[in-house]
């Protein structure tokens, strides 16, 4: 609520080692203990639940999927930073994302209305009974950018009942996006050039996405902390958009149908066991409207007008789980889990097999670059294990150590998306096994947690020289990270995110545009450190202010090393208050305070210099509501 984020980005900024790039809009990129993770193999590495239940199919995953679930009404929002609990599935490889909506609190209404810097819009509504409650929102955005925008609403409804001797939450949730895209500027630091920073050089570029969710949590208490929980679901998503980034300019056309269950049985707080089922369809339909008419004859030939790709993909999950916590003397815990997983793909092209124009006249250069592969069928099994330890040295000090593995099933698009004359992607799951060491202290008004972790991944998944998907890459991670909260005064309080990680290639190869990738070298796209520092001074209950530091470090742009971004400073600052005891409340919030000039992502490619420009400042002005 003290944030009331535009972006996730402003967020999750609060969380040690996670940045949020921001994209376009509502576009974006996530970094948990991790890169920003970019092309092949970046899809599809981090969990995103809403409410314990994962908002996508496993083998269909968003590299924007936060634009699809309701953060700024969240009641709260959980972080796990590396590989999830045996209680998740494939794709709590890097991190964990749980976005909690609010349970219904009667008497509740709260109307609020924002306007910004850009042509900013917002209007949020929350409306709560004893058992029933709805929360929406509405955005209408405009940009520094030409013809840049997004209109993006929100909505969360949620039940609560009792069915005998079952307690039951039904919850609903909608989210709808219609962005005017802006793609990369050009030129070494044109972020800083106040006439480049605001081109679009796609003007045409746009994203349409809906996705739709239903949950129902049913759990059962009995005698002796005995518990069950069941919750089935069912999900619909579709996304349509200009590939602007793509020669020729595509246009994809995307869909997910799923419906699946969760299931747990708890036996005090010793042991839980638990078996999740899924089954989900989707969907891709690749078509460039026109030929190219520039560049050379290898690309024009290569990337012909028409379809490019159109198949289906069904998938079915399976997963069975048990997690044991034995307690030796009370002050200390040990915890063993495993989680066995099978996930298989039926694939049906709807196109002709291989690599020729729609109408299956070759092309020249050996073939066009799009590839499809004939219908198949393919399987993965998975096996995780888990072993941690708590221990409660004193009332004010616990240390933890945690062994564990997660994995990542090879998404749809990297199986049957393929290029270059590759007829069947022989791919393995991605699995990554980590080791973390924390300690928390509690120092009278300062609390602090450290952590530190090393983490090695196998069967990364890229595209080689040949444009080839493949998963033999292997990388290590490696980092410390910190979190405190000083208590200065009664109504004065500092806080601290930081963090210093390696994120390392363990492997030697030429990857897809020439790259060279050599062991030891950083992945790109990886800032050492992230940090972020916050002075929040609440002078009564009507009115509080925070000023907030925010520090990026240097990192590179490409694999070999050789482009480097310079990182950058923000300052942000927020105030609140209520004019009296009555129920309106005004807030102000100024974003880039001291107007740096600075690049919200970074990146090296096609022999250029190629940035996000970041906004410069901005202002936002909310009236709020509360009945």
């Amino acid at each position: 609520e003290r944030t009331r984020p535009t972006h996730p980005n402003e967020l999750l900024s609060r969380v040690p080692g996670a940045w949020i790039s921001r994209g376009s809009g509502q576009e974006h990129l996530t970094a948990v203990r991790s890169p920003v993770l970019t092309g092949a193999g970046a899809c599809g590495a981090f969990l995103v639940l809403e409410d314990q239940v994962p908002i996508r199919p496993a083998g269909f995953c968003n590299v924007n999927e936060l634009f699809e679930v309701n953060i700024i009404q969240a009641a709260d929002v959980e972080v796990v930073r590396g590989p999830g609990t045996v209680v998740f599935g494939s794709n709590a490889l890097h991190g964990v994302i749980d976005v909690r909506s609010p349970d219904p609190v009667a008497g509740t209404r709260l109307v609020s209305l924002e306007t910004g810097t850009d042509d900013y819009y917002r209007g949020a509504l929350s409306v709560s009974g004893t058992d029933v409650a709805l929360h929406a929102n509405y955005t209408d955005a405009g940009s520094f950018r030409d013809d840049e925008g997004f209109r993006h609403g929100l909505a969360n409804a949620v039940w609560t009942t009792r069915a005998g001797d079952a307690e039951v939450r039904t919850r609903l949730a909608w989210a709808s996006l219609d962005q005017d895209t802006a793609g990369f500027i050009l030129g070494f630091e044109s972020y800083k050039d106040p006439l480049l920073r605001r081109q679009n050089l796609n003007p045409d570029a746009f994203r349409e996405a809906s996705a739709a969710r239903l949950t129902s949590h049913w759990s059962w208490t009995g005698a002796n902390g005995r518990s069950i929980e069941l919750t089935p679901y069912a999900r619909s998503s579709s996304m349509k958009f200009l590939q602007h980034f793509l020669p020729g300019t595509p246009l994809e056309r995307n869909s997910q149908d799923s419906v699946g269950a969760l299931f747990s049985w708890r036996r005090d707080d010793s042991l839980v066991a638990g078996a999740d089922v899924e089954w989900a369809r989707g969907e891709l339909i690749e078509f460039q409207a026109e030929p190219i008419t520039g560049g050379s004859a290898f690309l024009r030939e290569t990337r012909p007008q028409g379809y490019h790709y159109d198949y289906q993909a069904e998938a079915m999950v399976a997963a069975a789980w048990l997690q044991y916590r034995y307690y030796p003397i009370d002050s200390i815990t040990l915890i063993f889990g495993a989680r066995a997983e099978y996930t298989r793909y039926e694939y049906d092209n709807r196109m002709l097999d291989g690599n020729t124009r729609d109408d299956g006249t070759p092309c020249g250069f050996g073939g066009c670059l799009y590839t499809r592969p004939g219908d198949r069928s393919d399987g993965f099994f998975n096996l995780a294990p888990e072993i941690g330890l708590a221990w409660q040295l004193g009332p004010d000090t616990r240390i933890r150590a945690r062994a564990a593995r997660g994995f990542r099933t090879p998404q749809a698009t990297e199986l049957y998306r393929l290029q270059s004359g590759q007829e069947v992607a022989d791919l393995d799951t991605v699995s990554l096994d980590a080791l973390e060491l924390g300690w928390n202290q509690v120092f009278g008004a300062l609390s602090l947690d450290l952590a530190a972790f090393t983490m090695r991944k196998d069967h990364f998944i890229f595209r080689d020289a040949e444009g080839f998907n493949v998963s033999d890459g292997r990388t290590r991670h490696r980092g410390i990270e910190a979190a405190l909260a000083w208590q200065l005064g009664a109504r004065l309080q500092l806080s601290a995110n930081l963090s210093w990680a390696r994120h390392e290639y363990d492997f030697d190869r030429i990857a897809a545009l020439g790259e060279t990738i050599r062991k030891g070298d950083d992945i790109d796209t990886a800032p050492r450190r992230l940090g972020a520092v916050r002075l929040h001074w609440q002078p009564g209950s009507l009115q509080n202010y925070e000023l907030e530091w925010l520090y990026q470090g240097k990192y590179y742009l490409d694999a070999a090393n050789a482009h480097t971004y310079g990182g950058h400073r923000l300052l942000n600052a927020r105030a609140a208050w209520a004019p009296g005891s009555g129920p309106y409340r005004l807030a102000l919030r100024v974003t880039n305070l001291l107007d740096a000039q600075y690049a919200e992502r970074a990146d090296h490619a096609f022999g250029q210099y190629r940035y996000f420009p970041g906004a410069e400042r901005r202002f936002f002005l909310q009236f709020e509501y509360r009945g």
